[in-house]
């Protein structure tokens, strides 16, 4: 490459020139003008580039073709072409914008329109895992979770920190529990433990389920006014999805309330 003025280059970068842009333009303006096949051996751009960018520059009245000897040789224009095209890129975002504006309020009334659709997504290992139950505490007003959960699958997965601050965020939140879990004394063992002087609302209501009508290694958490969470805990399967749509929800919720109130469940 033979340009000279690199600083220039950077400079024209900076006022939204692409890189191309601002080597051909400075190529043409050490040059004092060229034809495509000189601009490409000074730059060390292939010839179909050198193309492509002289009519971009042109079509911006940067620079103008003249025809020599069936051929056409390009130059920059005046300098102060610049400084009119950057103003009216000025003139063209302020347009921009306030069209924008105008719109807003059609675009938030069909994005208030697709509250009401379902919303499913998917989630993998570990930190997928993690972000699920990070959903259930970004929920910035009280509710009461639901759950069908084997927690002695799911606690030795997630960190110790992860777990207290987990509880923690709970309280602060309001966020009351129900729990469904096996009765076995792996499940009894790996129960969340929640700060000293937790009120004791907050303390999730457990009720124990016989080991064999509870086969499946995950966890079903029913949370906010909308979303369904589902886990699987299986080996070399850590996968889960939340799904989000009121109805779903409230329809778990009385699926929930019919097994809580079930003689089948252990006290």
């Amino acid at each position: 490459m033979q340009v000279k003025n690199q600083i220039l280059i950077k400079k024209l970068e900076k006022t939204g020139f692409t890189d191309k842009e601002a080597l051909v333009y400075v190529s043409l303006l050490e040059l004092g003008g060229a034809f495509p096949s000189k601009i490409a051996e000074y730059t060390d751009l292939k010839r179909a580039t050198v193309y492509f960018v002289l009519t971009a520059l042109s079509v911006r009245g940067l620079v103008n073709e003249i025809e020599r000897k069936n051929k056409l040789f390009y130059q920059i224009e005046k300098p102060e072409k610049i400084l009119r095209y950057a103003q009216n890129k000025v003139s063209e975002s302020e347009n921009s914008l306030e069209k924008t504006k105008t719109l807003i309020p059609e675009i938030t009334h069909l994005f208030e329109l697709l509250k009401d659709h379902s919303k499913v997504t998917y989630y993998e290992g570990l930190d997928g895992l993690l972000s699920m139950y990070e959903d259930m505490i970004s929920i910035k007003k009280p509710y009461e979770m639901l759950a069908f959960s084997k927690a002695s699958e799911l606690i030795p997965l997630v960190p110790d920190k992860f777990i207290k601050n987990y509880a923690k965020k709970k309280i602060e939140l309001g966020i009351t529990t129900k729990i469904f879990i096996p009765d076995t004394p792996e499940n009894r063992k790996h129960l969340p433990i929640y700060p000293e002087n937790t009120p004791k609302k907050f303390y999730p209501v457990i009720k124990y389920i016989a080991p064999e009508k509870f086969v499946f290694n995950g966890e079903i958490v029913i949370y906010g006014d909308s979303k369904i969470a589902i886990t699987n805990f299986g080996e070399n399967k850590l996968t889960g999805v939340i799904m989000e749509d009121k109805a779903l929800n409230g329809m778990m919720r009385v699926i929930f309330d019919l097994t809580w109130d079930s003689r089948s469940v252990r006290d």
